[in-house]
């Protein structure tokens, strides 16, 4: 058995959105999708592109992905890696692919000299979340997201600046 790991390239676009379905149905998260194959291939194969993907195979065959894109912490003073999406399909589970791909986006990081990789993960998903304490990551509790969109980030982005 063999796994490999590349760049994703425009004719992945299908899958690469398959996959985004696969997760968000694994999340329960279905109904949030409004993005388009197209609008996610714009932006990853778009001749300045602000999205990247990773490929994940299994003898040959889509066992899943990682979408990524860089942030920057002002307090570090340089760019870090931001993990979107991270997912190996259930059948492929448990052969290592997950830590493969992190494996590569962390290895990404220290080459480029990124201060640091982060991502979100559901507080329900207890099987991610000790997957990647054993990796050594810190779940960092006192952080909350926060998220401003649909018609709150209308209503905001009218009346935010009005005194």
């Amino acid at each position: 058995m063999s796994l490999s790991i590349r760049a994703a390239r425009p004719a992945d676009s299908a899958l690469i959105f398959a996959l985004v379905r696969e997760l968000a149905d694994y999340e329960k998260l279905t109904a949030e999708i409004d993005a388009t194959e197209e609008q996610i291939a714009a932006a990853m194969f778009a001749d300045a592109p602000r999205l990247y993907c990773d490929i994940a195979e299994w003898n040959g065959k889509p066992a899943g992905f990682s979408v990524w894109f860089l942030n920057f912490s002002t307090f570090r003073g340089r760019h870090g890696l931001y993990i979107e999406d991270i997912f190996v399909r259930p059948a492929y589970r448990g052969r290592g692919i997950g830590k493969a791909l992190m494996a590569r986006l962390a290895r990404r990081c220290v080459e480029q000299g990124y201060a640091r990789c982060e991502w979100a993960v559901l507080d329900w998903n207890a099987p991610s979340i000790a997957f990647y304490q054993s990796i050594g990551a810190q779940v960092l509790d006192q952080w909350k997201i926060c998220r401003l969109s649909g018609e709150a980030l209308n209503t905001f982005a009218r009346q935010g600046a009005a005194s």
